[in-house]
């Protein structure tokens, strides 16, 4: 393991709250490896004098981004059963672990912002379960569900 897993990195939240999470946890976000300086060895977070670099997420709220550290931290511990396509089942629980299943088990508007942080942050394996769990929220839906879920209007001409 390289002398920079063992450091502190702190994410700011766009309300400007900062969490210190361990490097090794935050680095599952490329946003943050790129920021650190990726794998370069001439950045050595480890050192305690030195005062933990700041990520400013300024597109990330801060109850999202509670969530988004505590998907990294359970990932680090348990890393979830990669998702395939396609989908053997339209239950997140038969599809990965139920931690997972339970973590995207809320309302829409998180869910959505789940799905935006996990892209801003470049969190692959998160993005991929945010949006199973959109896609299953849209299964089986008509287009005009479609449109209200999304908030998409629908001014187009009959011919369009």
């Amino acid at each position: 393991m390289d002398g920079d897993e063992s450091g502190i990195v702190k994410l700011v939240s766009k309300e400007g709250d900062t969490f210190e999470v361990p490097i090794q946890i935050a680095k599952l976000s490329n946003l943050v490896v790129t920021t650190l300086g990726g794998d370069d060895d001439t950045h050595d977070h480890d050192n305690t004098d030195e005062e933990p670099i700041e990520i400013p997420l300024p597109n990330v709220r801060t109850q999202v981004l509670a969530k988004v550290i505590e998907y990294c931290t359970h990932f680090s511990a348990e890393p979830m059963t990669p998702i395939t396509t396609p989908l053997k089942s339209t239950r997140i629980d038969e599809i990965v672990q139920e931690w997972y299943a339970d973590f995207v088990d809320v309302d829409q508007i998180m869910l959505f912002e789940l799905v935006t942080a996990a892209n801003f942050m470049d969190i692959k394996a998160l993005l991929d379960l945010t949006c199973l769990a959109v896609s299953v929220l849209i299964k089986g839906k008509s287009a005009e569900e479609i449109r209200r879920i999304f908030n998409i209007s629908n001014n187009f001409s009959g011919e369009e």
